[in-house]
């Protein structure tokens, strides 16, 4: 997506938020370090992830410390089996345990949100749907955390509100059908914006077809609605999968025929990946 082109300045805007927010005008505790002392720590990972984030984390220290050196020994997107060292690091020595907090967190989340979207697309290989991501993401790291999902293997969808339509049930009532809401949105869409509505039902399911629906999102449908709302469809559209899916049932519903499966979970239910920073 286009806002991955300007990802860089979504990096230095979080990282400067987060300094911001835990280290205030002074690490009282770093005082405790002579001014010019150096320092060497090493990375680990306590369980298996992939790695992502790493922009973010060398940003936190280059932030304190221009020349700071990171030797990495995997790369952005590589699985690191537990226990295995991910970095080692060099600098100034209060710089490092300043940053170290703020470092880790970055690292963490976006690790445990590429690790989890590999599980998902691991879990519909060799077939042609495609996991995407939602707007149900941290506040402040919508744009690392749909990075992240890439790295992972899915795929993202809408930034936010501004740059993609979904018509979802309230959108419906209030312009008082779906063929009206439809009509609408083909009017006001800027060029390139996606057009998505939400149903609920195989009879709402025909009618945003009748009304020239492209992508609909098949909303908390089971297995042989699904299957019902693929053969209904024949192609017409692209059926998008969402809600009730999981692990244990994801390949299932890939195999319906739905050409993406949304999970919010990839990005709300983020249980941060087991990390470490030790000086040597």
């Amino acid at each position: 997506m286009t806002f991955l082109h300007n990802l860089d300045t979504h990096i230095q805007a979080n990282i400067r938020a987060a300094l911001d927010e835990d280290v205030g005008d002074l690490d009282l505790t770093a005082q405790l370090i002579p001014e010019h002392a150096q320092a060497r720590a090493t990375v680990i990972t306590r369980q298996r992830a992939v790695l992502c984030g790493t922009q973010w984390f060398e940003g936190c220290f280059r932030a304190l410390d221009a020349n700071c050196e990171i030797r990495w020994h995997l790369r952005e997107g590589d699985m690191a089996e537990a226990n295995q060292i991910l970095c080692e690091i060099h600098g100034q020595a209060r710089a490092l345990l300043t940053a170290e907090r703020t470092a880790l967190n970055f690292l963490q989340t976006l690790s445990a949100t590429a690790t989890l979207t590999r599980r998902y697309a691991d879990a519909v290989a060799g077939t042609q749907t495609m996991i995407m991501d939602t707007r149900k993401t941290l506040p402040g790291l919508r744009m690392a955390q749909k990075y992240a999902v890439s790295v992972g293997g899915g795929h993202n969808q809408r930034v936010g509100l501004f740059d993609g339509i979904l018509i979802k049930e309230n959108h419906i009532m209030a312009a008082g059908s779906i063929h009206a809401a439809l009509q609408h949105a083909f009017r006001i869409a800027p060029e390139g914006v996606t057009i998505q509505i939400e149903v609920e039902t195989l009879e709402q399911l025909g009618e945003a077809l009748d009304a020239g629906a492209e992508l609909i999102l098949l909303d908390n449908f089971d297995l042989g609605l699904m299957r019902a709302a693929v053969t209904l469809t024949a192609g017409r559209a692209q059926l998008e999968a969402s809600g009730g899916i999981h692990l244990g049932n994801v390949r299932a519903v890939a195999e319906t025929g739905v050409e993406r499966i949304s999970i919010g979970g990839l990005t709300k239910d983020v249980q941060a990946v087991d990390l470490s920073m030790r000086f040597a």
